[in-house]
């Protein structure tokens, strides 16, 4: 008897505990999706653009986790061909960073833009939401192709009513000391720069996800 009543107290003091110290949630599941940009080439896995991201937002009490899905070379083809494995279910929302090495290699614009439309479908469908980070064409290529290249991103961000990071390498791209040596990828600085400048709109983008 006097161990049935020790049980009994027992388990009523365990409920007690769990009732006084819920279950925290879990942090809320991000993907960024990408190129080379994303995956941080050249850098220690901490210094990439997603780990940074990440602290960021935890610094100021954000409780999310950003994975790293980006694939160095990548083009809007390739991502779409990995789209739906590369991000898991589960997950709240993508930061969809794709086209550099599409204009790199002068791919027509016109097969960007299908390529993106389709990644955009596919996550939306899942009930996914997208934060678009648009590219610039490179001077290289001509007024032509910048013409039908540049104005992709903030025309499919107006279709879709997603939010629009213009240009991923803003603040960095004209500074010679926020790149790697190849001239083009951003080191952990630059890295630093472009976490500051869009910050903001992914301290949004996450508030505004579905619970």
């Amino acid at each position: 008897m006097r161990m049935k009543g020790f049980r009994t107290l027992f388990l009523a003091a365990l409920a007690g505990l769990i009732v006084a110290c819920p279950l925290r949630a879990a942090p809320i599941e991000i993907v960024g999706f990408g190129d080379s940009l994303m995956a941080g080439y050249q850098l220690p896995p901490a210094d990439a653009f997603p780990a940074r991201l990440e602290k960021a937002l935890r610094d100021k009490g954000i409780d999310v986790s950003i994975s790293n899905a980006g694939v160095s070379g990548d083009t809007t083809s390739g991502g779409l061909a990995r789209i739906d494995w590369s991000v898991p279910d589960g997950t709240k929302g993508v930061i969809l960073e794709l086209g550099a090495n599409d204009a790199l290699r002068g791919i027509p614009p016109e097969e960007s833009r299908k390529n993106l439309v389709a990644m955009i479908e596919k996550l939306k469908a899942r009930g996914i939401g997208v934060l678009l980070v648009g590219m610039l064409a490179p001077p290289n290529m001509g007024g032509d192709y910048a013409e039908r290249f540049n104005p992709i991103y903030p025309d499919l961000a107006k279709t879709y009513g997603i939010p629009l990071y213009p240009f991923f390498l803003d603040g960095v791209v004209e500074d010679a000391n926020l790149k790697i040596e190849d001239g083009m990828h951003p080191n952990p600085k630059g890295v630093g720069i472009i976490v500051d400048r869009i910050l903001p709109l992914v301290e949004t983008f996450v508030q505004e996800l579905p619970k």
